[in-house]
């Protein structure tokens, strides 16, 4: 059963809630249907530049009240920037949502966009941050390598040379496109009541002048998938730095369950096939485990490792007899049994807190993705069988449908490494 309410404004604008009675806080996030998948080159980074921006004063607030406010109320105010959405989000006590309600309205619909000078500084600092990460910056390369020029492909902090020159008016004009009335959803889950909610939004919406004309410019679909690619870069580093990774399955795809138990079953647990063979059994990592996003239209699945030179080639060896054999036999009863029971736990014990339940919420309405009851959601991971794991790895993951990405200090010994596992993909390379 369904324990939510929707409520459509005039406008567009989407306000969802989940009251839950007994609790005395209220998370709130503001999703808007801006990410880095909606730029093209020449803005790369606008969405997460424009994030930073939202936070340095509205028409109403100066930065440093809004900083204020928050920690008066002993809250937490922050935002994210991901491909295909940014959130504001924030959680109170329910005597202080109004207030907080109004402060994140006035961010949203009605930021000054003051201090770009300073904010651009900081921005710059965090590329440059993931630049001197290695175990970041391969997510960033094996992405690039999966969607090619596609704007999946890039890195939603864009690069430093569009943040070092984009100028006000590029950011205020893909605020008018993306930060519409039809483009926000607001979620709210704790202890809130909807329609009070419904009225707040509606009255701080028009206060803040929330653009409603037009509509938002289209997105790029992700109609086919590129061909693998393997991308290096030649870092001084202790280690090598490695994924192999492919396009995956989309948001709306049913075998997303079956994606996330054969992440589980492969690399996302301690009890994993990865990270007891490399890691438990033979000590050959300290950091080995999968990955995988969903979005609309498609998604990417893959794997880390970290390890030294001398350990590379047989990390790589072993990951990909594991997938082997999860291809050939699927998994093992015992495994299919704890993935299931993992999962479904992480999801319930998720529920408990009001910012994963607002969360689940916004997101799902943001990406217009099916809003599944928890009852339906776990019985969905119970139906996953091992054949249907079996199917999906061999599609997913199979040695033709792999792009790598590594860093390291040497390209011809990462291709070494690499070379028995994605033959075909080093011969392309090399060509």
């Amino acid at each position: 059963m369904q324990n939510y309410l929707l409520t459509t404004l005039d406008g567009g604008t989407r306000v969802v809630t989940e009251p839950l009675p007994a609790v005395r806080s209220a998370a709130i996030g503001f999703w808007i249907g801006a990410g880095s998948r909606d730029e093209d080159d020449a803005h790369a980074g606008v969405s997460h530049f424009l994030e930073h921006l939202l936070f340095k004063g509205t028409a109403t607030y100066s930065a440093l009240e809004i900083a204020e406010i928050f920690d008066t109320f002993g809250g937490e105010l922050n935002a994210a920037t991901a491909r295909d959405y940014t959130v504001v989000y924030a959680r109170v006590l329910d005597e202080h949502l109004e207030t907080a309600l109004d402060v994140m309205t006035d961010m949203v619909f009605a930021p000054s966009l003051a201090d770009l000078d300073s904010e651009r500084q900081v921005v710059l600092e965090e590329i440059a941050m993931v630049d001197d990460s290695p175990q970041e910056l391969i997510f960033d390369l094996v992405t690039k390598a999966v969607f090619g020029r596609h704007p999946l492909g890039r890195p939603v902090l864009g690069s430093a040379e569009v943040i070092s020159t984009v100028s006000r008016r590029s950011l205020s004009a893909f605020r008018r496109r993306r930060y519409r009335a039809d483009n926000v959803v607001v979620a709210t889950a704790g202890s809130v009541d909807h329609d009070r909610l419904v009225t707040l939004v509606e009255r701080m919406r028009e206060k803040a002048g929330a653009p409603t004309a037009g509509r938002p410019s289209a997105r790029a679909p992700f109609v086919a998938a590129p061909k693998p690619s393997l991308v290096f870069l030649e870092k001084p580093t202790e280690q090598y730095h490695v994924c192999l990774s492919a396009p995956g399955i989309a948001r709306s795809d049913r075998r997303r369950f079956t994606a996330s138990v054969l992440d589980s079953v492969l690399g996302g647990s301690a009890s994993s096939r990865l990270f007891q063979e490399i890691r438990e059994r033979r000590g050959l990592a300290y950091a080995v485990y999968t990955f995988s996003s969903q979005y609309a239209d498609t998604g990417q699945m893959g794997v880390y490792v970290g390890t030294r030179e001398e350990n590379l080639g047989e990390c790589l060896r072993i990951v990909a007899e594991q997938i082997g054999q999860i291809v050939t036999d699927g998994p093992r009863p015992d495994e299919l049994d704890r993935a299931k029971e993992n999962l479904k736990g992480r999801i319930m014990l998720s529920m408990e807190a009001t910012s994963n339940r607002m969360s689940r919420l916004g997101k799902s309405l943001i990406t217009d993705s099916e809003l599944l009851d928890l009852d339906r959601i776990l019985a969905e991971i119970e139906a996953v069988d091992a054949e249907a794991v079996a199917r999906l790895a061999e599609l997913v993951l199979s040695t033709e449908s792999l792009s790598v990405a590594a860093i390291g200090p040497s390209e011809e010994r990462a291709l070494k490494a690499v070379e028995p596992v994605c033959p075909g993909l080093v011969e392309r390379a090399a060509a």
